[in-house]
């Protein structure tokens, strides 16, 4: 009963953040970050455009998606919760968005954008978190280096589908018709 307590205790701290701080419970501990900074947004914005116009709206693209910015992905709830920058589900797995911020089915798709303060908590925490409850694919975008990373979660480990740099043409899985260059995400 205290660990259940406990658990809320953490999950109303969350709640209670002030305005521009995210919060996440990993591993039972709390994590909190400020809002990115504007080239880490532009970043973001413009793969949630790209992606978004193809894969969630269907404009040039199949279509079929749910692309989300910054959804609060509950693993356990109120528990095990990660907000990756971007997230996506397959809508024959996912039909609904949720009523409430808790999105608990296990997304499809994630991207971390990192920065020099998040880089090693998206690499060595967040994607062994992603891989235990089964994301399949995650993208790892580092503004400053000018990349983008593509991995597939497969026979237990992160595998390196695509690295992509600069004015490099992104076609990696899951979204192979995504149509952008890389340069184009701080452009």
């Amino acid at each position: 009963m205290a660990e259940a307590t406990r658990l809320q205790t953490l999950y109303d701290a969350i709640e209670e953040l002030p305005e521009g701080v995210t919060g996440e419970l990993i591993n039972g501990q709390l994590h909190t970050q400020p809002r990115p900074t504007g080239s880490h947004a532009l970043a973001s914005s413009n793969l949630g455009i790209d992606i978004g116009s193809r894969y969630s709206r269907g404009r040039g693209g199949p279509g079929g998606w749910w692309i989300i910015d910054e959804p609060e992905v509950h693993f356990v709830r109120n528990e095990e919760i990660l907000v990756p920058d971007l997230a996506g589900w397959r809508r024959e797995r996912m039909p609904q968005l949720p009523e409430d911020q808790r999105f608990e089915v296990v997304p499809d798709w994630v991207c971390e954008i990192l920065s020099p303060a998040t880089a090693s908590k998206d690499r060595e925490i967040k994607l062994p978190i992603y891989a235990h409850y089964g994301v399949g694919y995650a993208w790892l975008i580092d503004p400053e280096a000018g990349s983008l990373e593509a991995y597939h979660w497969a026979d237990g480990s992160w595998n390196i589908i695509a690295s992509y740099r600069d004015d490099d043409a992104v076609d990696a899985s899951p979204f192979p018709e995504a149509g952008f260059q890389v340069a184009d995400l701080w452009r």
